[in-house]
């Protein structure tokens, strides 16, 4: 029997198996032997144990695609980032933070701004503006009316996205209006785990249809950027890579060079100010960061 692990929890893993509902299962010893730790997100081979308890073990972690350290969950195909268009407004600073982690991981990122209905369409269209450009699908939607589910669904479908964004830009609200159904397949889920195993909040996997799962994670309210040096830092900005080619030093950290194409773009209008001016305040922080 093949599933996917949506939680676990002080050494059990919860598996869904499509059509048959979720089953609590132990890894068998050899994981530990191996040193290999499951992880949310990770398709695996189960036996059963009890088919009325729905209990088994999971002999076998099949091989992943990627892992992501925060949040600890595997096989993810994309994000959705999610920032508020107003109340509060978008921290840029760290929505920019968060895109660069998803390229360090080559994880594709979809952009959302909630609370379309607190601010003029000629708002929306900015925010837009300044990500479009580089090669990112923005998608804005209102929890409070209802606007932009439908887009959001077409963009899940088919796909295992995790869900992340600032705490207060109503992220929860979007996900329970996106994903009603979501809790159907795995409502006997809180049951079997209310047994005082847990107090902290975990990633889980929320199932909504066949191929699709959504990992709902805890909010962020910052972000800093690991391993990576300095001179890294442009190949994160998608924008750049065209420009990047007239820059006459092979290797120009687009800051301080003469001739610098990406410069060059940026006093043309081509490259979003915003967008140039979080890079350089993320390379000195980069560059300021001690080495031991």
């Amino acid at each position: 029997m093949q599933g996917k692990i949506i939680k676990g929890i002080a050494g059990f893993y919860y598996v869904h198996v499509p059509g048959s509902g979720v089953y609590e299962c132990k890894p068998k010893g050899i994981f530990r032997k191996e040193k290999i730790k499951p992880l949310v997100g990770d398709n695996v081979e189960l036996e059963l144990l009890d088919a009325r308890d729905k209990t088994g073990n999971i002999t076998e972690v099949m091989d992943r695609k990627n892992e992501l350290v925060r949040p600890a969950v595997a096989n993810v195909d994309q994000a959705l980032v999610i920032f508020a268009a107003d109340k509060p407004k978008p921290n840029f600073n760290l929505l920019d933070r968060f895109l660069i982690t998803m390229e360090q991981r080559q994880v594709e990122t979809v952009i959302c701004f909630n609370k379309h209905d607190l601010v003029p369409e000629e708002e929306a269209q900015k925010l837009r503006a300044i990500y479009e450009p580089c090669g990112y699908q923005v998608l804005t939607a209102s929890a409070k009316e209802g606007r932009g589910l439908e887009d959001i669904r077409q963009a899940l479908q088919g796909k295992t996205t995790t869900v992340a964004g600032p705490s207060g830009v109503g992220k929860s609200s979007l996900i329970n209006l996106v994903s009603p159904e979501a809790d159907m397949e795995t409502g006997g889920l809180s049951e079997k785990i209310g047994r005082g195993r847990h107090t902290t909040r975990h990633s889980q996997l929320l199932y909504i249809e066949e191929g699709t799962y959504i990992v709902d994670t805890p909010g962020f309210s910052s972000l800093y950027l690991t391993g990576m040096e300095q001179e890294e830092l442009r190949h994160y900005f998608r924008e750049f890579e065209a420009y990047g080619q007239r820059c006459r030093f092979q290797g120009c950290s687009h800051t301080h060079e003469p001739d610098c194409g990406v410069k060059a773009a940026l006093a043309e209008g081509k490259v979003s100010s915003m967008r140039y001016e979080n890079y350089v305040m993320l390379y000195e922080e980069l560059k300021n960061v001690r080495k031991y």
